[in-house]
């Protein structure tokens, strides 16, 4: 199996246990909107919203993959922000639904996922502002809960500062847009940058992604009480995990 066919199968896999984490949930409904109508879970629940982030976590993963292999490195960077931030709802969610703990912070959460773009057909007429529930709160959070061979207070700085890195990329700061120049003569690679220094770091770090994506549904499989199907996502992590070792991609040490 060569790595591009171990990411193949991980890929399919995640869509699999989407689809079963789908019928686990009350389904959308079509909800009228002017002549036509949109798709909305009108229950708004906690476990809807975890599917829903499961959802744009295998999206983003698939488009983070294509960019790898094209060599668009800042545009991977800058999608795997949001990665991060998909997989901290995610655990945020998660964890409330397997502690039986609600708080404020979830209900805020909530609140603000849920809440329409526009109250009023014509968007400039609208009145709402979506609130955002601030990242480091979330961080602060997960770092209590986890309970992580660092203090709370240093899981939440190591969060904060990885945000930061890839904020760069993101809004395009000089520092991560200067990664795009090299070369003889030196010029900016705006075309993709495969066969650059940066390819082995990139490819890396996608590894990386794909085996949190793993260990992120193993969790959202726990708020299902469904013990089979954690052994065999967490049989499965396991599986990656030796067989990305093998190619010499590695996992994070503190995800192992």
């Amino acid at each position: 199996m060569t790595i591009d066919q171990l990411y193949d199968a991980a890929l399919r896999n995640m869509v699999a246990m989407l689809a079963s984490f789908e019928t686990r949930v009350p389904p959308p409904q079509r909800v009228p909107y002017k002549d036509s109508f949109v798709f909305r879970y009108t229950e708004r629940t906690l476990e809807q919203a975890i599917v829903q982030k499961l959802a744009r976590l295998v999206s983003g993963l698939h488009a983070t993959r294509l960019l790898l292999n094209h060599g668009f490195f800042q545009e991977q960077a800058a999608l795997q922000r949001m990665l991060d931030e998909f997989r901290e709802d995610a655990m945020l969610l998660s964890y409330a639904a397997v502690r039986n703990e609600v708080t404020d912070l979830h209900r805020e959460y909530l609140a603000a996922l849920y809440e329409e773009e526009f109250d009023h057909e014509d968007p400039l007429t609208a009145t709402q502002r979506r609130p955002i529930v601030p990242r480091r709160r979330i961080h602060a959070y997960i770092s209590r809960i986890e309970g992580t061979h660092v203090d709370p207070s240093t899981g939440v700085a190591i969060s904060r500062t990885l945000s930061k890195a890839y904020s760069g990329f993101v809004h395009g700061a000089s520092p991560q847009i200067m990664e795009m120049y090299g070369g003889s003569p030196p010029r900016f690679h705006v075309a993709g940058m495969l066969g650059t220094p940066r390819q082995d770091d990139y490819r890396q770090d996608f590894g990386n992604y794909m085996y949190r994506g793993i260990c992120t549904f193993g969790l959202a499989a726990a708020v299902l009480g469904d013990t089979a199907l954690l052994d065999a996502i967490q049989r499965y992590r396991d599986e990656f995990e030796q067989r990305s070792r093998d190619y010499g991609m590695g996992v994070p040490a503190d995800e192992a």
